[in-house]
């Protein structure tokens, strides 16, 4: 990316957004049960937000980077650039796998990479 069209820097809210906690819970249902989730969803509303690069989480997530063909980083990207302010991410790690779940934010993740791979991501990690 040009530095023409690189952000000044990636703003961030506060908090999470609220309809961050239901998209999480919807995919974390996929992996764990109802019991567990709810708990793992209580855990991160009580969580402090801190900071991580992005090249980390994707590492410690194993998930692949996701294009600006995605309509979501696509959405994303464009209020990166627009100085619009982003969501924490809401990440779960799964000692088992030895793993980071990315329970809310993976387009926000992809999109921030595209920008700057050493971003420090705002996230909440339980």
């Amino acid at each position: 990316m040009s530095k023409k069209n690189k952000p000044a820097g990636i703003k961030w809210l506060a908090k999470v957004e609220e309809h961050d906690y239901p998209a999480a819970q919807s995919y974390l249902l996929l992996i764990y049960d109802k019991k567990q989730v709810k708990k793992i969803i209580a855990l991160l509303k009580a969580a402090e937000v801190t900071q991580f690069k992005s090249k980390d989480i994707f590492r410690a997530s194993g998930l692949s980077l996701l294009g600006i063909s995605n309509s979501h980083v696509e959405k994303d990207s464009k209020k990166i650039r627009d100085g619009k302010a982003l969501s924490p991410l809401l990440l779960v790690r799964d000692p088992l796998h030895g793993k980071v779940i990315i329970a809310d934010g993976y387009h926000r993740l992809c999109s921030i990479y595209g920008f700057d791979e050493d971003a420090l991501i705002h996230c909440k990690i339980v």
